[in-house]
Parts: C-alpha cells; sequence; structure tokens
C-alpha cells in the first residue's frame, strides 16, 4: 500500500448515518422504560446505528486484534520489565494464558494476534489467529533517532487494515483492538503529547508500574524525544513514524479499516488510544465509529479520550492492555445493539405510557 491508497481509504470513509441514528433514537422513546433510564446504553445503541446504517445490527460476531512489537526505546530504562517479556506473553497469548484469552474466551470474543515487530523470533508458525509479519525487530530508540521510515509507517497500518479487511470478511461485526510492547507506553505519550498538545508530564503514567524516580527519567526520555525530531502534529504518518510503534500504526491501520467499512470499533487503554489518536489524525471521520471500551488508570488516557470526543464505557482503573478493556466492553456494546432491536415497544407489549404532564 502506498501512502496515496491509504490517503485515498481514508477519505472514503462516510460520515455517519444521521437518518438511521434518528431511527434508532425515535426507537428508544417508545420502548417499555423511562427514557434516559438505561443511560450510555441508549447512546451507544443510536451510535452504533448511525455507524452502520442500521437499527440493532447483529454484533454477536465480534474479533479483537492483539498487535505486538518491541520499542528501541527500551535501552533507555523506561519500563519495569525487560525486553525479552514481549515475546515471552505473545508466546502466553498463543498458548491461551493471558488475561485477555480469560476474557475472550468467556465472551465469545475471536482473537488475532499480529506480530509487527516482536525483536526475537516467537517459535510459532503463521496459524489461524495468528499473523506473522515483521515490519522490523522492534522500533528504533526514539531518544536517538526516528522510530521508524515514513515507509514503514505506512507499511504498519497496511498490517492492520488488511488483518481487519480479513476479519470482516469472515463476519465480524465489531472489532475490537489491544496491544503488547514492553516500552510501548513510552513510545503511545509521546505520541499524545504531539497530538493533543499536551505536555509529557500531563500525559506520561507509571506504565508497568515504574516507582516515581524512574517516572521522571522516563518523562525527560519523552521530552527529549519530542524535541529531538519535533514531528508536525498534523501529520498522523509523521508522528507516528518519528515516535511511534509498529503495532501503533497495526492498530491505527485496523481502526481506520474498520471505519472504512462501517463496523464499530471498541477502542482499549492507553496504547490502543494513541493508535486511535493517530488514526483520527490521518482519517479525522474515523473517530466517528470509535467507541472507548474503558478508562485506563494510566493518567494520561483522559486527555487522549478528551481529544477523540469519547465516554469511557467503563472505569474499572485497569492499566493491563492487550486488549482486556475493549473485551470486557464488547459485552456491553452488543447489550445496547439488543436493546434497541429486541425490547419491544409500550404499544407492544400492551404497556402504559408516561402520564402527560398537567397543566
Amino acid at each position: 500500500m502506498t501512502e496515496e491508497q491509504l490517503r485515498s481509504l481514508a477519505n472514503s470513509i462516510r460520515k455517519p448515518d444521521g437518518a438511521a441514528a434518528a431511527r434508532a433514537r425515535e426507537r428508544q422513546l417508545h420502548l417499555t422504560k423511562p427514557p434516559g433510564s438505561l443511560g450510555m446504553l441508549e447512546d451507544i445503541s443510536v451510535r452504533i446505528a448511525a455507524m452502520t446504517g442500521e437499527t440493532g445490527p447483529d454484533l454477536s460476531r465480534r474479533t479483537l486484534v492483539v498487535a505486538a512489537a518491541d520499542h528501541g526505546v527500551a535501552v533507555e530504562g523506561v519500563s519495569a520489565y525487560p525486553q525479552e517479556v514481549t515475546v515471552q506473553m505473545v508466546r502466553n497469548f498463543l498458548s491461551g494464558g493471558a488475561a485477555i484469552n480469560v476474557f475472550s474466551q468467556h465472551g465469545s470474543i475471536d482473537v488475532i494476534v499480529v506480530d509487527a515487530g516482536v525483536a526475537a523470533d516467537v517459535g510459532v508458525p503463521p496459524a489461524p489467529g495468528w499473523v506473522v509479519h515483521k515490519i522490523g525487530p522492534g522500533t528504533r530508540n526514539i531518544r536517538k533517532e526516528q522510530a521508524m521510515t515514513r515507509k514503514q509507517a505506512v507499511e504498519a497500518a497496511e498490517l492492520g487494515i488488511e488483518t481487519t479487511r480479513a476479519a470482516i470478511s469472515a463476519g465480524a461485526g465489531l472489532i475490537g483492538t489491544g496491544d503488547m510492547g514492553i516500552a510501548n507506553t513510552t513510545s503511545a505519550a509521546a505520541v499524545a503529547a504531539v497530538l493533543t498538545g499536551r505536555s509529557p508530564t500531563e500525559i506520561a503514567g507509571r506504565g508497568t508500574g515504574i516507582p516515581e524516580s524512574r517516572l521522571a527519567h522516563k518523562i525527560a526520555v519523552i521530552e527529549d524525544s519530542i524535541a529531538l525530531h519535533a514531528p508536525d502534529p498534523a501529520d498522523g504518518l509523521a508522528v507516528l513514524a518519528a515516535l511511534g510503534g509498529f503495532e501503533i500504526g497495526c492498530l491505527a491501520g485496523v481502526i481506520i479499516a474498520a471505519a472504512a467499512q462501517r463496523v464499530p470499533v471498541v477502542v482499549d487503554g492507553f496504547i490502543s488510544t494513541a493508535a486511535a489518536l493517530v488514526a483520527a489524525r490521518i482519517a479525522p471521520r474515523a473517530s466517528s465509529f470509535m467507541i472507548a471500551g474503558h478508562l485506563s488508570a494510566e493518567s494520561g488516557h483522559a486527555v487522549m479520550l478528551d481529544e477523540l470526543g469519547l465516554e469511557p464505557l467503563l472505569r474499572l482503573g485497569m492499566r493491563l492492555g492487550e486488549g482486556t478493556g475493549a473485551a470486557l466492553a464488547m459485552h456491553l456494546v452488543e447489550a445496547a445493539s439488543l436493546l434497541v432491536a429486541r425490547m419491544a415497544t409500550f404499544e407492544q407489549a400492551g404497556v402504559a405510557g408516561a402520564e402527560p404532564e398537567s397543566r
């Protein structure tokens, strides 16, 4: 895929269907409940209708894309864990032992794990649900040089696009995002700081649980990296190439591809939302097809969601990544869609509606 083809795909994303949203909103007014009594679920059902053009579409086939890659900035000591944990956790995903496996199995969610640039050989041949396309053996150290070339940034997005197209072709009506990569909160925070215009101090958090002293160092690394590259915040690809990760680019592609096919995408936490910021900068209409799965405990996540105009469905103090928040939220998104499709109206159920206000 060329950069021009990526931009063409981005430009092909249509606006949400206002008429479908109006139909869903009108139906909500007649369901057997006080208007607004199911809170955000009602809002989500209307947004789903606008995204898909249908009132209560079938979201029973759900796919979560977990993209994995390593980061050269790990050598700066910004994570509590060594870089080899990335490949070890990918093997854990593939053997079914991670939190995302538990949540996805419970929720009947298909999981696709993508090796976008894990530094080590995972040692497992490609198979259904396991995509191997190493754009490189991890990115370069952003404190010293650009994370990747602009061509690699496009390739990362293309990887997510093709993976998502395949999932949708196989029947997925709802897509989720997840990530794995030691030191990726540093890259994600750098990307988010540039794209939100906020300082790294406001965005960066403890990631894997580093102490206060190392957090100050992490923020300094991010500040140095942004100052070194000074990418144009209006150019999502430039920001991704200078500061991002292969998995961040892959997830941006996932979001763009889902939006282009009018498929709702549930965005996970801190890393996924950095990818969502990149996707929205490349394809502004893509943000209309995003649903924020949860609010991460990572300090800057709320700032990122604010920038996208998204309200998180869950607030559980989670900060694991992997797509865990997205997987949990997918249950609620499907429930919202079922609500407007299957719940009886007052007329259908023979239930009296609200009394008119006395004058």
